[in-house]
């Protein structure tokens, strides 16, 4: 057995790194002096801010250069870090779940790659055990081969890592897909005509008001009047409120959907899913970005399904996230492992997901009509819709009584919500569905986000089934497939109670055998 027992440090690239991000943090101080006499406090302050923060920066990372150690053998994954406070971490090679590999511009530049090793557990104090910051390309390219593959040896000199579940790197012509390219499927590429369903919503305002503020402050630093240069663009006063409000409102909206398509092309450039086949099997590799590149690898022996998610306020465009059910792979972060598609059209999701479950158009578990629920569950939903409509009543004739400055019959607001939670109850009536189709069980529910999950059936380890009171009244139960993959489990909610066991017993046979045979055998 092959054992690197060289502890090893990090690129010494690392330090010119840090050293020119701290000479380009003083650059603004630098200018900020030479190009006004006499800068004041509010234009000198934050460029001194900024130059502090990058030093400071700069220094620690040289630090951490100089006290972190790290080193690979055919078990383990060992670092030491820390000056005062020394920390060792070590992680067995079989419990690794994920190996990121981050190439943002400045990295690039350099030729290293920053480096996260982890168990893949949401929450978990291991979830990012090992973090290196920053290795070289070739050893960041090594590193993932042997931690996705298992293959042994050491590490040479100039190797370089690459990741396993959830990783951020250029696209390499020496990756696996290069080496094997007859094993390298492409599933889907990007098209721009899904630039629609991401730069249309909220977001798009929250980018817009963060632009326009930061360029308000940008003017404000160096004593421009950005007021007085959108006050003379038009005749405000004789335009009128609602005119003025009309076009603001346009060039707010049309700056934050130009700023969002910016964000989208610069995240999902030269966007690929792939199945690519390696040594132990096949991973989906999904590689994409402009400035900060990212490649993240799957091991196809994890995924157990796939979830395909519809918001709501863009069900009407056909706009769909589609997900992996994986085991080991991290599920709530910013850009999730789980991730194999941008958000797009549901049939482009739908195509992709019997791709990736390598199933026929006739076995797609996404194509096929799943089981209405029963009106009682429609019933279950108007309940609720008048109960939150008669507190929101309760609430304000309330506030009519204790506020004498609310009119009197402000309760009637509360009435005015009715209408719309009683279409949001048809809304979520409507989303119900559950079904098996082939080797997969089916369920769909949700009110904001429609989701429809297929879970391979042998990955359902378990069940649990829950009444409420009036699920009782109504014969309705909750029925949730326990997994290790994925959110843990996926319900079909209010299905009708009678036929919950069967269908149970039809997806998963003889997990509930034990618990049907106990009444029989105290009978006995």
């Amino acid at each position: 057995m092959t054992t690197d027992s060289q502890w090893r440090r990090l690129d010494p690239r690392v330090i010119w790194l840090d050293g020119l991000y701290a000479a380009l943090s003083l650059a603004p101080t630098g200018l900020t002096l030479l190009l006004l006499d006499q800068p004041g406090a509010a234009v000198l302050l934050p460029v001194l801010a900024a130059a502090a923060v990058g030093v400071f920066d700069a220094a620690r990372d040289g630090l951490r250069w100089w006290k972190t150690r790290y080193r690979l053998t055919d078990e383990r994954v060992e670092i030491r870090t820390g000056l005062l406070v020394r920390k060792e971490r070590s992680l067995p090679i079989d419990r690794i779940r994920s190996v990121s590999t981050t190439a943002r511009l400045r990295h690039r530049l350099a030729g290293v790659r920053v480096v996260n090793v982890g168990t893949g557990q949401p929450g978990a104090a291991g979830s990012e055990a090992l973090h290196l910051d920053a290795v070289s390309r070739a050893t960041a390219e090594e590193l993932r081969r042997r931690l996705l593959t298992g293959a042994p040896g050491a590490i040479s000199s100039g190797a370089e890592l690459t990741p396993v579940g959830n990783e951020t790197r250029d696209p390499d012509p020496t990756s696996e897909a290069a080496d094997d390219p007859a094993g390298d499927r492409t599933l889907a590429r990007i098209r721009w005509s899904w630039l629609p369903h991401n730069v249309l919503g909220f977001w798009s305002l929250v980018t817009a008001a963060g632009l326009l503020w930061g360029g308000y402050a940008t003017a404000g630093a160096f004593g421009l009047d950005a007021a007085g240069f959108v006050g003379g663009l038009l005749d405000w006063r004789a335009l009128g409120p609602w005119w003025s409000a009309v076009i603001v409102g346009l060039l707010v909206g049309t700056l934050g959907v130009l700023g969002m398509a910016v964000a989208f092309v610069a995240e999902n450039w030269d966007f690929r899913l792939a199945r690519v086949r390696t040594a132990s099997g096949s991973v989906l590799r999904t590689t994409q970005g402009l400035l900060n590149t990212r490649e993240v690898n799957r091991d196809e022996h994890r995924v157990r399904g796939i979830e395909i998610s519809e918001p709501l306020l863009w069900r009407w465009m056909g706009t769909a996230d589609t997900n992996v059910v994986s085991t080991g792979l991290r599920i709530w972060s910013m850009h999730p492992a789980t991730t194999i598609l941008p958000r797009g059209p549901v049939r482009v999701a739908r195509t992709v997901a019997a791709e990736v479950l390598e199933l026929d158009e006739a076995q797609n578990p996404f194509r096929v009509p799943l089981r209405p629920h029963p009106p009682a569950a429609l019933r279950r939903r108007i309940g609720w819709a008048v109960l939150a409509t008669t507190a929101c009543v309760v609430v304000l004739l309330w506030l009519g009584e204790v506020v004498p400055a609310l009119p009197d019959r402000i309760w009637l607001a509360g009435l005015g919500l009715l209408p719309p939670a009683l279409l949001a109850a048809v809304i979520a009536y409507r989303s119900l569905g559950h079904g098996i189709v082939g080797d997969y069980l089916v369920v769909r529910s949700g009110l904001l986000s429609r989701s429809t999950t297929a879970v391979a059936r042998p990955a359902v380890i378990g069940w649990r089934v829950r009444q409420s009171v009036l699920q009782r009244r109504l014969g309705l139960a909750t029925l949730a497939a326990t997994t290790a993959a994925g959110h843990g489990w996926y319900a079909a909610v209010d299905v009708p109670a009678a036929t919950a066991v069967a269908f149970a017993e039809a997806a998963a046979p003889g997990l509930l055998t034990p618990i049907l045979a106990e009444p029989c055998e105290h009978a006995a």
